[in-house]
């Protein structure tokens, strides 16, 4: 089974470790910030016949949806880089931690759970 990875800094699309484009459903959420500075990875992967509840998180989410924290930025606070490979589509999104509510939060919180299993 081959293994999808995000690029680290969120320009690129995920890929398989050989390079070759994804035919899976792909999500990856990337945590970057806090008072330490670190960065944290998960990554949900799903064949598409077998996960139409996460194209649907995915489908519910306002990827075009300028994001804009205003005054509530930081050095401390959380930055949330997420992806998302559906069989017809790639989205991408960073979203500061202030934003990260609604459908945002439940996609993260699914792919979260779903990666700690």
């Amino acid at each position: 089974m081959p293994r999808y990875e995000t690029p680290g800094d969120g320009s690129d699309a995920i890929t398989s470790r050989n390079g070759d484009a994804a035919p899976r459903i792909v999500i990856a959420v990337v945590r970057t910030g806090g008072i330490a500075g670190l960065r944290r990875r998960w990554r949900v992967e799903r064949e598409p016949e077998e996960a139409p509840e996460w194209v649907a998180l995915v489908e519910r989410c306002p990827w075009d949806q300028r994001m804009d924290a205003g005054e509530q930025t930081g050095a401390d606070r959380y930055v949330w880089s997420i992806h998302a490979v559906l069989p017809d589509e790639q989205r991408e999104q960073v979203v500061p931690d202030a934003l990260l509510q609604g459908a945002w939060r439940e996609l993260v919180d699914a792919v979260r759970a779903a990666d700690s299993d």
